[in-house]
């Protein structure tokens, strides 16, 4: 315990005139022990009208209980409190969430005692809440866990109950962002770059009401719901029950449905009622705990429940210490991008928005020696090494199983993977998107497609515009093109459509790949066409070959197949078997299969550092190499930054974004993805067929 300048002064002087005491006063005489002085930071008013509310009344009731000269210390603000705290000029702070986080986090102080809510828990739960008829809802009631109802989120239309708040904002996104649903758009050190990772993630017209609007706090969000304007909205566990759930349903809000429309999906943390807090340096453990004893007491003596209800309203107040109470809520607030620095501006806290660690690790996989050194991966690691400000190194791997290990057990940072190892380490191992390569034309994804000829019933069936007659349905005992045994656009897709919507029933074990081969069979014929590498039919333009040929009735390929082979201005340009393109029906797309997404370990990687990465990462795309280019008069060889509108003429042409891109990544750019948008459509597939999980751990030797 902190001893007082003043007391300290008083005491030495009182044991310096002991011994004159027989001489200045009578025998029967007692001192008064001087009793130790403790200190409680409150928002003082000057006046109250109602005199029950006045905070002395908890201060001369704690003198009482401890045997000590309690006192208040006026404070203004939440600020004020941690400063008190911080410096010893109070022992004790009743406070809000936020600023407990930062003073335990900034300055280690730590929580005693917390307050309860009216149902006697000192916290409250953060949910999503869905309706009982959407996809989300869907995933989460049926008991499979492959079925990730926080992924259906991307993409979907988000109520939050207003801006920054702790379980309709600040929660849900540090879930969304620190588990990797979500990536990080813009500065991490910059709170606002929050909003645009909302709407980045979710949608352009996702709600962030003001104060006073129709769709702002708990009941708005849920109303915000209820009325269509969004798809989820994000409340604390009493939200439904309280405004749509009484028994009396006049009790109920107008624009309520029936209680059980609503779907809570899992909680995935806890807001925390208010703790006491306390700076352990100045207060000793016997101290610590004759407080948290008079407080938890408080509620059994009638003063004690009459200054719980009239001055802390609260009916009682609980022990516990700062992890239990701040902890699940801090591991999530601390991913919301500039947390850190908004709390500074109010708290006065330090920021920083470099990575947090000093080696930044890429799995690649690298060759002995580069005939061209433009692709030499290196460059790509200096490149980002330059634009975080930390070391980059690469991390040899020989095999996608061997970049799903070392992202798994945290040995490298992040890695370029393949749409099917991707997959498994997103399903299997948690791994999550930052970002993905583009196409030529583009785009992150090539759509797959069932091609038929243009006279064949089934191309009638897809152009009657009667949606009673289902092109799909018409396959069954057809022959069937495919590119090859297990290849994405030319079998895995399409037979993971035709089973997962019950066209194609599974023939054979559900843990075994070969049941595909006997599931082929028995839907389409016996002379399914899949074809070995090497042989005529094997490929996209094989699969169409094959349809052409009339040897099968469908093809299945990607999007630009046709167009590549047999679409050609010049008619030269078209392979010799070719139909005219008018004579190919591409059927709706049932899927796409990814580009090579950028892959990390959510629970490895820190946001901090994550977003630098994928900051570096998009940078790529801003430069652009440019020889005896003119602008605005002026003639220059150099690296261009669309950016800045800056030139670098110093540095090596093969250090220029658009030359890493194009020699070492092998794509015209990268953009943002989160795992769902990116892996969503082929994973929801390629999870139809039998035994693709077994089979891809084999293929990559993942061991268990």
């Amino acid at each position: 315990m902190k001893t007082r300048t003043l007391k300290t002064t008083l005491l030495v002087f009182l044991i310096a005139t002991a011994s004159l005491a027989g001489c200045i006063g009578s025998e029967d005489e007692k001192e008064t022990p001087d009793l130790e002085d403790f200190v409680i930071a409150y928002s003082v008013k000057d006046d109250y009208t109602n005199v029950d509310e006045n905070p002395q009344r908890l201060a001369s009731y704690l003198s009482e209980e401890l045997n000590m000269d309690v006192t208040l210390y006026p404070i203004d603000s939440e600020g004020a409190a941690l400063e008190a705290l911080r410096f010893g000029n109070a022992d004790m702070a009743f406070m809000d969430g936020g600023a407990a986080w930062v003073g335990w986090q900034q300055y280690g102080l730590e929580a005693l005692a917390a307050d309860q809510k009216s149902d006697g828990r000192a916290y409250y739960s953060a949910h999503a809440v869905v309706l009982k008829d959407s996809e989300m809802a869907a995933a989460y009631l049926d008991n499979d866990s492959t079925t990730d109802p926080f992924s259906l989120l991307a993409g979907k239309t988000s109520c939050h109950t207003g801006w920054l708040k702790s379980a309709g904002m600040l929660l849900p996104m540090g879930f969304l962002i620190g588990n990797g649903y979500a990536n990080v758009i813009g500065d991490s050190g910059d709170v606002e770059s929050l909003r645009d990772t909302i709407t980045n993630f979710f949608s352009e017209d996702s709600s962030i009401p003001d104060s006073g609007t129709p769709y702002y706090s708990y009941s708005g969000a849920v109303k915000c719901l209820t009325e269509g304007v969004g798809d989820v909205a994000f409340a604390k566990d009493s939200t439904v029950a309280s405004y749509c759930g009484n028994d009396n349903a006049t009790d109920n809000l107008d624009w309520c449905l029936p209680e059980s429309d609503y779907i809570l999906l899992p909680s995935y943390g806890n807001a925390p009622s208010h703790p006491v807090m306390y700076n352990p340096d100045f207060m000793t453990s016997e101290t610590i705990t004759k407080v948290q004893n008079a407080l938890v007491a408080m509620k059994d003596s009638t003063e004690g429940a009459s200054i719980l209800s009239d001055v802390l309203n609260t009916p009682a107040i609980s022990a516990t210490n700062a992890l239990d109470h701040l902890g699940s809520y801090g591991n999530l607030i601390e991913d919301v991008p500039g947390i850190s620095a908004y709390y500074s501006t109010k708290f006065s806290i330090n920021e920083t928005v470099a990575p947090t660690v000093s080696n930044i690790r890429i799995a690649f996989e690298l060759k002995d020696d580069y005939t061209n050194a433009d692709e030499n991966p290196q460059i790509l690691a200096d490149y980002i090494a330059e634009q975080t400000g930390v070391t980059v190194t690469l991390y040899p791997v020989a095999s996608e199983g061997a970049i799903i290990e070392a992202l798994r057990f945290g040995n490298v940072d992040i890695a370029f993977m393949d749409g099917g190892a991707a997959w498994v380490g997103w399903k299997e191992y948690g791994l999550a998107s930052m970002a993905a390569d583009q196409k030529s034309d583009g785009r992150t994804y090539y759509n797959a497609h069932a091609v038929v000829l243009n006279g064949s019933d089934i191309a009638e069936a897809y152009l009657d515009n009667d949606s009673t007659t289902d092109p799909f349905a018409l396959m069954a005992g057809k022959t069937s093109c495919h590119t090859g045994w297990l290849k994405s656009a030319g079998m895995l897709l399409p037979m993971g459509h035709l089973i997962s919507q019950g066209y194609a029933p599974v023939v054979g074990p559900q843990d075994d790949i070969e049941s595909l081969r006997d599931t082929i069979h028995a839907f389409f014929n016996e002379n399914a066409s899949i074809p070995d590498s090497g042989t005529p039919y094997y490929s996209y333009s094989g699969a169409v070959k094959c349809l052409t040929e009339g040897v099968g009735d469908v093809a299945f390929a990607k999007d630009s197949t046709v167009a590549s082979y047999c679409g050609n201005d010049n008619a030269s340009d078209n392979l010799d078997w070719c139909l005219p393109e008018s004579d190919y029906i591409l059927l709706p797309s049932y899927g796409a299969a990814p580009s090579h997404p950028v892959m990390y370990n959510p629970a490895q990687l820190d946001v901090q550092t994550r977003t630098a990465i994928l900051n570096a990462l998009l940078s790529l795309n801003n430069e652009m190499y440019l020889e005896n280019y003119t602008m605005q008069g002026q003639t220059f060889t150099g690296c261009y930054n669309t950016g800045s509108h800056m030139v670098d003429s110093t540095s090596p042409q093969n250090q220029c974004g658009d030359q890493i891109l194009q020699n070492v990544l092998n794509t015209p750019g990268l953009v943002e993805a989160n795992t769902q948008d990116h892996l969503g459509s082929y994973s929801s597939l390629i999870s139809a067929i039998p035994g693709i999980s077994a089979y891809f751990d084999t293929k990559f030797e993942i061991a268990e």
